[in-house]
């Protein structure tokens, strides 16, 4: 049997390391992008000089000839999803018979007059970065739209070669339409604090080109001042890149449409990573999720189902599991475990401590009538995936939690820790007596758990 992946980002060459762990068949994957896999979470840290981009590539280059994974850098235009064939734009013709769909994504666009001049992009392909480097020299400042986790990345690129940057961000604080209040003012004062242009409430409305009408030469927000600039960053979210797949057989909504096995609507047709919509995603969980993680599970979980799917018939359904995201906004870094929205449910209570140097906080939200433990939020502060984790899939008790905290601590011997802080803020919204109980060292975890 013949397996194509179109696209060859995490979930795509997952899918194919797994599909050859557990099988003979031949692997084709395919992408105009690059010849091979790399991390594209690592991009930003190519243009700060903190790594070369070969060293963004988790394997060799004999890797795929020894595991027997052909790869063919083309880009697909159609698929004829009949007659099961790719048509690449330079007349090549792919037959397969099981496909697995993993284009990824693209940067968003909103229609601003000037959004297609040079200097003006996302930062998601390495086209995208190979773009920045030819824009900096020389750059007097950037203007970057869209207060997501992409854009702080843009900011602290550009920012590490000294080029001003006006960051234009719609919400009250950054990310505050998913950090709560505190955390999401703590990074705008972060941002602010390295010398950051940060304009909240502030929309772009269109971007000028200069006298060649090719290139940008300025940015206008909505509340018209005109900010000159020779690049314009637009980091106002992602989506799906199936373009090229609408308006035929296959079903498709703001993503390509799979069901829990992530099956298309076409038998044999697969579609997984941030181009995949799940008809029926978990309670909590959204319909798409454009994250490193979850296209690294939806990987490992399409190879098993191709190969249930032709020889043994018993599938798995896609498990995502608890929620779990991580970022670095400059220097602060922020983990996320479990349920944390920017706004507090009313059936939720929350503990909030915030380090007095304004950049630590812990934040552990647990439900307001069981007191079990929902969510952790944490900036500047590590805890433990796999000890939270367990915490919330186990339904533990906010006060047992509490006072075995120090479970958590990434390393217990070095970090500082904090646990006496929440325990103390806890009894004083409570009026209790907690006291910690804690074992030091992972092994403890265990015992507890």
């Amino acid at each position: 049997m013949k397996i194509v992946i179109l696209g060859n980002g995490i979930s795509g060459i997952t899918a194919a390391r797994h599909v050859r762990k557990h099988s003979n068949h031949d692997i084709l994957v395919i992408s105009d992008e690059t010849d091979h896999f790399f991390s594209r979470t690592a991009l930003m840290y190519v243009y700060m000089g903190h790594m070369r981009f070969q060293d963004t590539q988790p394997y060799e280059s004999w890797f795929w000839k020894k595991n027997r994974i052909d790869l063919l850098k083309s880009r697909i235009e159609r698929i004829d999803f009949q007659e099961k064939r790719l048509y690449s734009t330079k007349g090549d013709i792919i037959t397969y018979d099981k496909l697995v769909l993993a284009p990824g994504s693209r940067s968003n666009k909103f229609g601003w007059p000037g959004q297609d001049l040079d200097g003006v992009q996302g930062l998601y392909h390495l086209q995208d970065l190979e773009a920045m480097e030819k824009h900096s020299p020389g750059l007097e400042r950037a203007v970057i739209t869209g207060g997501g986790l992409i854009g702080v990345e843009m900011a602290e690129m550009f920012h590490s070669r000294g080029i001003p940057v006006t960051f234009l961000v719609r919400e009250p604080d950054f990310w505050s339409n998913i950090l709560p209040a505190e955390e999401a003012a703590m990074v705008s004062r972060h941002l602010r604090e390295h010398h950051i242009d940060l304009r909240l409430e502030t929309e772009l409305r269109e971007i000028l080109p200069d006298a060649s009408g090719k290139k940008c030469a300025a940015a206008v927000t909505n509340t018209g001042e005109t900010i000159p600039c020779g690049f314009v960053g637009l980091t106002v979210g992602v989506s799906p890149n199936i373009e090229f797949l609408q308006g035929g057989d296959l079903e498709t909504g703001r993503g390509i449409l799979v069901d829990e096995y992530l099956q298309t609507n076409i038998p044999g047709v697969y579609a997984i990573g941030d181009c995949a919509e799940l008809r029926r995603p978990r309670p909590g969980r959204r319909a798409i999720e454009a994250v490193w993680y979850t296209g690294r599970m939806m990987g490992e979980t399409v190879a098993f189902n191709l190969l249930a799917d032709t020889e043994s018939g018993n599938r798995l359904p896609y498990d995502p599991g608890i929620w779990f995201n991580s970022a670095k906004f400059f220097d602060i870094e922020y983990l996320v475990y479990g349920d944390v929205r920017a706004q507090l449910p009313e059936n939720q209570s929350t503990i909030f401590w915030e380090h007095p140097n304004g950049k630590k906080s812990i934040r552990i939200n647990y439900d307001r009538e069981s007191g079990r433990v929902l969510g952790f939020n944490l900036m500047g502060v590590r805890y433990r995936h796999e000890v939270c984790e367990k915490w919330i899939a186990g339904g533990a008790y906010i006060e047992d939690v509490l006072q075995h905290l120090g479970l958590a601590n990434f390393d217990p011997e070095f970090y500082p820790q904090h646990e006496v802080e929440l325990v103390t803020l806890y009894n004083r919204q409570t009026g209790k007596h907690l006291t910690l109980k804690q074992k030091r060292g992972l092994p403890a975890v265990l015992d507890f758990l």
